[in-house]
């Protein structure tokens, strides 16, 4: 009887067991967070892909620009960092300014697209209106170039540090642009880039020997300090100085065109 008792206890404690271990139980019990896990990493894709597709993109304007016959003001649409479209929001308005106006917007808007800077020819008959364009262009511009160095700082603190100070280090150089020859001499200009911007400007070559001298020291420091604070090549030639002041103006474009700024 004790024996009998014994073993049936032994066979009820075996079957009370079983479900533990029984690997249809254990593969259910695993496939809750299997099924969890993708579930919250999708969101996260999501985000990622949505940031990445606003990175360089949006609609930008630039600063108003006053002139003689009125206001123009530039607004740009910015895709991947690309200009893809151009526009006047304020442009000169009544009597000849219309005319004006309707003749050169829509080939300053053309040339903005195509040429992705602020270095377009201005539309003959409407000076005035092409200096404003090009003034408030260059405005919308410099706010996207910041836009787009403020989301390259926050990749480079999500990545790594020291790839991130290599590039910027990578954007720091200087430029010599070719040898411009004029009827008093050579001139040759060479700068130093940073961030897209023209930081240092120089004249490694300009004309010697009695009065051109004279004109060089004259005129060599104003273009230097023009060219740094117009960040392109559309600087005033230097009075007294027309020669010097055009060569210069022609190996700083050399120069830019090198950078690729």
């Amino acid at each position: 009887m004790l024996a009998t008792a014994a073993t049936v206890s032994g066979v009820v404690l075996l079957l009370s067991l079983k479900p533990a271990s029984d690997p249809a139980a254990a593969s259910a019990a695993g496939a809750a967070p299997q099924q969890t896990a993708p579930g919250r990493q999708t969101p996260q894709g999501g985000q990622q892909g949505g940031a990445q597709a606003a990175a360089g993109s949006g609609t930008v304007t630039g600063d108003a620009a006053q002139t003689q016959y009125g206001t123009v003001q530039v607004r740009l649409t910015v895709a991947g960092g690309k200009i893809t479209k151009a526009e006047a929001v304020q442009a000169p308005k009544g009597g000849l300014s219309d005319q004006k106006t309707q003749l050169s917007v829509p080939k300053l808007n053309q040339e903005a697209v195509a040429a992705q800077s602020a270095r377009i020819d201005a539309v003959s008959g409407a000076t005035y209106t092409s200096a404003g364009y090009k003034k408030s262009l260059q405005s919308a511009l410099d706010k996207v170039k910041a836009s787009s160095a403020g989301s390259g700082g926050s990749s480079a603190t999500s990545g790594s540090t020291g790839s991130g100070g290599s590039s910027g280090a990578a954007r720091a150089r200087t430029v010599t642009g070719k040898v411009s020859q004029t009827q008093y001499g050579p001139v040759q200009v060479r700068i130093t880039v940073s961030g897209g911007k023209i930081t240092k400007a120089e004249a490694v070559q300009a004309p010697k020997g009695g009065l051109s001298d004279q004109k060089t020291q004259l005129s060599v420091p104003k273009l230097n300090q023009e060219a740094v604070a117009a960040g392109n090549a559309d600087i005033d030639a230097v009075s007294g100085a027309t020669y010097t002041s055009t060569g210069y103006k022609q190996s700083l474009q050399s120069a830019l065109d090198q950078a690729g700024g």
